[in-house]
């Protein structure tokens, strides 16, 4: 489990590609400083198994699903990408819940500046904007960030110049595909719905009856 509060940002140093499948060593000395043999690492928000490591790098394997269903494709050597550990148990609870789980991925349509903050328009399919709500929480490329706006096909996240400046978000411009998970809340309640009635409709009895 992940708060999608991105630790460092690090330094992809090498990747073997097979048609299906990866094999990514990245660099930060912050984040292999106390990894162990199987820890969990949120890259770009995907949870991958670290495999080996030094005292500066970290290597994980990318299986063919997270392949096919994320950005890391598209990476490249000297590329940066998220970093986060796996949240220990008497950790502080900053961001949401986040699984590394990657739901599909959106793309960057545009930046612009509104005051001290930079607002981010990104393109999503309907099926991911069914699961995100206004002041709704979604993770996008490991960080977590509160929706400001939803449409159809599309959503508007906000950055604080902190979060701009210490996470890939604010390297990225438009037509940067980026991995997206939304909410882990949200998606097991509409799946209740779902099994409950052909056509869930919320209402607060109906949230009293079933525990929520």
């Amino acid at each position: 489990m992940f708060t999608g509060l991105v630790e460092d940002i690090g330094i992809l140093k090498a990747m073997q590609s097979d048609r299906d499948s990866m094999k990514i060593t990245v660099q930060s000395a912050k984040i292999a400083e106390d990894v162990k043999l199987g820890d969990s690492i949120a890259v770009n928000g995907v949870c991958l198994t670290v495999t080996y490591f030094t005292e500066q790098t970290l290597t994980m394997d990318v299986m063919p699903e997270t392949v096919n269903a994320t950005n890391l494709q598209q990476l490249a050597v000297g590329d940066s990408v998220n970093l986060e550990r796996a949240m220990p148990a008497n950790g502080r609870f900053g961001g949401h819940f986040v699984a590394g789980h990657v739901d599909g991925v959106g793309k960057i349509l545009c930046k612009r500046p509104v005051a001290n903050a930079v607002y981010i328009d990104i393109e999503l399919s309907e099926e991911l904007t069914k699961f995100c709500i206004p002041k709704g929480s979604i993770t996008i490329d490991g960080t977590s960030l509160t929706l400001f706006h939803v449409d159809t096909n599309s959503v508007t996240i906000s950055l604080i110049p902190h979060t701009y400046k210490e996470t890939v978000l604010g390297m990225k411009k438009a037509g940067a595909i980026v991995n997206i998970e939304t909410d882990l809340v949200g998606k097991y309640i509409l799946q209740h719905l779902k099994k409950g009635q052909a056509t869930p409709t919320i209402t607060r009895d109906y949230l009293a009856q079933h525990g929520f």
